[in-house]
């Protein structure tokens, strides 16, 4: 099979599967597993797929936008490991901006019995925050009904009084071109002044958010240390030399 109508064939079978294993194209096509990955790694520089651990996938749209809810449910197990990493970052005395996200909520367990300040946009952190009796201030703005993030110019005055040790953010997307992204460019204002306003920035995010991006630019690689579950070799020799990466094994 010639390579122009192999590509063919693989985004034929990711459009009926959304997302489809190495194995599975290589019986498809009735090619070599080596050849196969030259094809996943090519399709995905002309940005036609997403490479994931022993497959690929479709892209995400650019402006596809999940709820709390929805973002919960997916890959949970993982998400605590970030979760528990980044909260034992946080060390006494310690002013942090946590960010909405479900990742970043997972992190105020981990917080419990430390003297530190919080700031956060997120509606959804303050039961937590409340019941582990953690300092918190709540920014103002305006309420995204989906994410239950505060932004606009309200959050962007409120948050512009604080200075913080540590940020941690959740993202949408981490690529090597288009740097941390996230659907909406309210909520990447607000993220964006966040980094700007701290020592030191944290990247939450799970292998998914990889080689994805979305509709508004939050940063460069260079402003966010990422902490994560998995990144496959090839990833990380592609990530070394724009940002920091730290892996949490389970």
């Amino acid at each position: 099979m010639l390579t122009p109508e192999r590509h063919r064939k693989i985004i034929e079978q990711l459009g009926e599967k959304q997302v489809v294993t190495i194995q599975e194209l290589v019986e498809a096509t009735s090619s070599s597993e080596s050849t196969i990955r030259r094809d996943l790694s090519q399709l995905q520089k002309e940005k036609k797929l997403k490479r994931v651990h022993g497959g690929a996938s479709l892209l995400h749209q650019k402006s596809e936008e999940l709820s709390v809810i929805e973002k919960s449910a997916k890959n949970s197990p993982e998400k605590e490991r970030i979760a528990q990493f980044a909260g034992d970052l946080v060390v006494e005395g310690d002013c942090i901006y946590i960010d909405a996200g479900t990742t970043t909520l997972k992190m105020i367990p981990y917080l419990k019995d430390k003297d530190i300040t919080v700031v956060t946009n997120a509606i959804s952190h303050l039961d937590l925050l409340t019941e582990y009796e953690i300092k918190t201030y709540l920014i103002g703005g305006l309420v995204k009904p989906k994410t239950k993030a505060l932004v606009g110019s309200g959050a962007l005055n409120s948050l512009r009084t604080y200075r913080f040790d540590k940020v941690f953010l959740g993202i949408n997307g981490i690529h090597l071109d288009a740097g941390f992204t996230t659907p909406d460019p309210e909520e990447a204002a607000v993220k964006q002044l966040a980094i700007s306003l701290s020592q030191k920035t944290f990247v939450l995010a799970d292998h998914t958010k990889f080689n994805e991006a979305s509709f508004s630019k939050v940063a460069e690689l260079n402003e966010a240390i990422i902490i994560t579950n998995e990144i496959d070799e090839d990833a990380a020799y592609d990530f070394q030399d724009k940002t920091d990466i730290r892996v949490v094994t389970p």
